[in-house]
């Protein structure tokens, strides 16, 4: 089957929420191809080798949580963005990308799905942005030990996550906000929680959890944030009749 590739965008726009929180980037349809969309090639970030990838794969739309046309970036389309842009182009592929309300979505957000797969059950929001929280809060079924839970997060996302250990002997609650937010956790702190993970570190974050009081563990971008366009891929791919295919593009960042 086939699905219209502005009827899906439109989904997309509602189902993610898209004007709930203020972005940095345009979210939605960023570059259109084809109308008629069979096949999805999913990933994280809309670089060159997933679009060769999906190029290979005769994809008619690349899902992604990184797209392009940034705030602030040089809008000109020439060395890699014109390369990009023009392997997109010269094969009728689309490009939909979702960035913050990607990371924010109940249900197949990066942050959602990284807590079900950690064994953290949401309790409540965390993260503000502008007025919108872009986070989770929650709680894992029991306490665990600290380093037992960054072997846990190692093996769940395939990664060498950065600890900074807090005062706590066991973690009960944690506070979640994928990607490059290591910036929020005073307000994880504040807000009582035993862990803040988030996917970047950074010099003052190393200070601020050591004196707040708080555990606090950079798990990886890259790593935090596989999880929501995959299941976003999946989900359009079962409400549509699709084919899709998530493809991870290894970054150790």
């Amino acid at each position: 089957m086939a699905a219209d590739l502005f009827d899906l965008a439109a989904y997309c726009d509602q189902y993610l929420d898209t004007t709930a929180v203020a972005d940095f980037t345009a979210n939605g349809l960023q570059v259109e191809g084809g109308r008629e969309v069979r096949r999805i090639v999913s990933g994280v970030t809309a670089c060159q080798a997933l679009l060769d990838q999906a190029v290979a794969e005769e994809a008619d739309l690349v899902l992604v949580h990184h797209g392009y046309f940034w705030k602030g970036e040089d809008p000109q389309l020439v060395g890699m963005k014109g390369r990009r842009i023009r392997t997109l182009m010269m094969a009728g592929m689309s490009l939909l990308a979702y960035h913050l309300p990607l990371d924010r979505h109940p249900e197949v957000g990066n942050n959602a799905v990284l807590a079900h797969l950690l064994g953290i059950t949401p309790t409540e929001p965390f993260g503000d942005l502008n007025g919108a929280t872009i986070g989770l809060g929650g709680e894992l079924a029991a306490p665990q030990a600290p380093e037992v839970l960054v072997e846990q997060v190692a093996s769940a996302l395939g990664s060498s996550p950065l600890h900074v250990a807090g005062p706590q002997s066991s973690i009960h609650r944690v506070a979640l906000c994928s990607g490059g937010a290591p910036d929020l956790l005073p307000e994880a702190a504040e807000a009582g929680f035993d862990l803040f993970i988030t996917g970047e570190s950074n010099e003052r974050v190393t200070h601020m959890a050591r004196e707040m009081g708080i555990h606090f563990l950079a798990a990886g971008h890259h790593a935090t944030e596989r999880g929501g366009p995959r299941a976003l891929g999946e989900h359009l791919a079962e409400r549509f009749h699709l084919e899709h295919r998530f493809v991870d593009i290894p970054n150790p960042a």
